[in-house]
């Protein structure tokens, strides 16, 4: 055990998480977060404007640059692997205000997600059973909501919310049993195109030269939102911290062989310029290829199950982190709750459940700007985390990172891929400046400005003066309890819980 560690002790298991998760469990989590349900509805727009190997090219691009970002988190993770992830990252290099601010941005968009999924399973299940669409009930920015679509919604809300209350082993089941499914599907999805596909259906191999690629570009890093869900619950895996940050990696390595594999097939299926003519695009590709609507279903299903993914992953860690920021006193304690049984952050997963239980009464548009302004804030977060990199790379050299990037002798490595994620995520940022590519509708850049209106609430009654470092976290609580706030357990000092042992 370290001095550290030795300072301030970990609690015992009966006080904090279950480690339940194992590697397998793990990668599917943060594989699962990243796949959704783009790949079915904006693949024919991608071929369409890049063309097949342009499309290609963009992907294989987007996930150098989403693989330098993990690299990152794979480091601090290692290194500070607990609850909250970015959270514990940003109170040792920066202090409690930016880490809020910093938890603050990934919160929201790990929100906005799940409550888009409550509208997006409705919505895909209709295109199987337009059935669904009956008993109109209102009409929300010109989107009609439907009694048994929104309940479809609410129904799922519901099922999910409680199976993570009773469990991250009884989620992560649920998250591996759905993970292999698309797996299957995507390798029927090559064998068909194999057996049945056109080679001249993916010419033009580019579209509009280098502007095509990059258009495409610009919204590959947001299908890679989701594998920074691995550090959240990183308190609750039973590997190595080394394999926790190695798996943070892998899994967007794999998240864009997946993307690529899909363009590849889809391509093959129908020449680009017929598929804008279809609703799901990849699924209808499909269902022609084979000749029989049984394999459009199958890739409706493999979508269906990418939003059942998501959702559960965001679920997770969305509900850790407003756990971790409830611990530190930021956020009104009663988020702090474990349940006693089963150890899950109950009220933040009560909290968010109920959010996503009424979002499909608000329709699809609404959702659609609400996950957009959620977008800008992830960035905000990985900026922070890629300064903080570099930050404790300087102030504290010796801390113990068992998965270094270039190892222990190189640091200029390190270094390096610190600086270009900050250059990188930084442009990722300027792309939603208004008339940037990434620009955001009227409705969304509102929503934006909500979110962080209601953080600046938060942000003021968070104490100035707290220096950075390993005790951030001890003397902002310590400083809460002297004002009559923050959670009691931790202003005993029973629950530290910024290094535990090595």
């Amino acid at each position: 055990m370290t001095q550290e560690a030795a300072q301030h002790p970990t609690p015992s298991v009966e006080d904090r998480f279950k480690r339940s998760l194992g590697s397998l469990e793990v990668f599917f989590i943060g594989f699962g977060a990243m796949i959704g349900f783009g790949w079915v509805t904006l693949t024919a727009g991608w071929l369409s404007d890049a063309g097949t190997l342009g499309a290609v090219s963009a992907f294989v691009i987007g996930t150098g640059i989403m693989a330098l970002v993990g690299l990152v988190y794979s480091e601090m993770v290692s290194a500070m692997p607990l609850a909250g992830g970015e959270h514990n990252y940003l109170l040792r290099g920066f202090g409690p205000r930016l880490a809020f601010i910093g938890s603050w941005g990934i919160v929201g968009g790990y929100i906005s997600v799940v409550a888009f999924e409550a509208v997006a399973i409705p919505r895909t299940i209709a295109y199987i059973i337009p059935q669904v669409n009956s008993i109109p009930l209102w009409t929300v920015a010109d989107f009609e909501v439907h009694l048994i679509w929104a309940l479809i919604g609410v129904v799922t809300a519901i099922l999910l919310t409680l199976l993570n209350i009773r469990g991250i082993k009884q989620a992560s089941f649920f998250q591996t049993s759905i993970v292999l499914f698309v797996i299957v599907m995507a390798l029927a999805l090559v064998v068909l195109s194999l057996m049945e596909g056109d080679r001249g259906n993916m010419d033009p191999l580019f579209t509009g030269g280098s502007a095509g690629i990059i258009t495409v570009l610009v919204v590959v890093p947001f299908m890679f939102v989701g594998f920074d869900v691995i550090p959240q619950s990183a308190e609750e895996v039973k590997i190595e911290p080394r394999n926790i940050g190695r798996l943070v990696v892998f899994s967007v390595a794999m998240a864009g062989l997946f993307y690529v594999t899909i363009l590849l097939t889809t391509s093959s299926a129908l020449p680009a310029a017929e598929m804008g003519d279809f609703d799901l695009a990849t699924a209808d590709a499909m269902g022609v290829l084979a000749g029989n609507e049984f394999w459009s279903n199958v890739v409706v299903a493999g979508g269906l199950a990418g939003l059942l993914t998501s959702w559960n992953a965001f679920l997770i860690g969305a509900s850790r982190l407003i756990w971790a920021m409830a611990h530190s006193g930021m956020l009104p304690t009663w988020f702090a709750k474990l349940h006693p049984k089963h150890k899950t952050p109950v009220n933040a997963l009560l909290f968010i459940g109920g959010l996503s239980i009424i979002a499909p009464f608000f329709g699809e548009q609404m959702m659609v700007w609400l996950v957009d302004s959620g977008s800008p804030s992830i960035v905000i977060t990985y900026i922070l985390v890629s300064v903080v990199f570099l930050m404790l790379r300087k102030k504290e050299p010796n801390m113990k990172r068992p998965m270094r990037i270039g190892g222990q002798r190189n640091n200029t490595l390190g270094i390096v891929v610190g600086v270009a994620t900050v250059i990188l995520t930084i442009g990722l940022l300027s792309l939603y400046v208004p008339g940037m590519p990434a620009d955001l509708d009227t409705p969304t850049y509102i929503m934006f400005g909500l979110w962080w209106l209601l953080g600046l609430v938060f942000l003021l009654r968070i104490p100035g003066g707290i220096k950075p470092g390993i005790n951030a976290e001890e003397d902002l609580v310590a400083e809460l309890a002297s004002r009559g706030r923050g959670p009691k357990a931790v202003r005993k000092g029973s629950e530290r819980r910024t290094q535990p042992p090595q």
